[in-house]
């Protein structure tokens, strides 16, 4: 089985899952400064999504600092499809909510800050911009989880043949 940098267990992935969670928290920081986020829906669609975000990055990120403790990476199959099928979501969810967040500001400047003023403005573009390296490190997460977890199918693949083969000659032997 080869070894992948960013997979779940190694201390790029402890990286990773810092730096997450870290972007998810300042995004959300950000946009909370400014108490009229929840009169537009996009907003209130990044403030949900990072805040799912920032528990599934620092539990991933605790068990990440641990197995580098411990000296043992992860490699169960079926926790590995968890952790990428939950990156992957939350890869498009938090894609989807920096990208309209950005759209809505994008539209708001448009207007001359009429309906924004400026000080809440670049607070919401700084949570937009938060919120795409955020999903840039989520999606890079869930591509190296996804990277190792065909490595791992075929080997129980392997292994599962390896022992039919033997169980058969077994007793094809016995016959003899």
């Amino acid at each position: 089985m080869e070894k992948v940098p960013g997979s779940l267990g190694t201390s790029a992935s402890f990286s990773l899952r810092l730096g997450q969670t870290v972007f998810s928290s300042a995004s959300l920081l950000f946009m909370s400064l400014g108490v009229e986020f929840y009169s537009y829906t996009a907003f209130c669609y990044l403030v949900t999504v990072m805040g799912l975000v920032i528990p599934w990055s620092f539990t991933l990120a605790l068990v990440d600092g641990y197995c580098v403790i411990v000296g043992c990476p992860l490699r169960q199959r079926g926790i590995l499809l968890i952790v990428s099928m939950g990156d992957w979501v939350l890869s498009f969810l938090s894609l989807a909510a920096a990208c309209s967040t950005a759209s809505v500001i994008d539209l708001l400047v448009v207007f001359n800050g009429s309906y924004c003023p400026s000080k809440f403005c670049s607070r919401y573009q700084l949570s937009a911009s938060m919120a795409f390296i955020c999903w840039f490190l989520v999606a890079a997460s869930s591509l190296f989880n996804l990277w190792l977890l065909p490595s791992l199918m075929m080997r129980r693949l392997f292994e599962f043949r390896f022992n039919i083969s033997s169980f058969t000659t077994g007793k094809v032997l016995a016959r003899e």
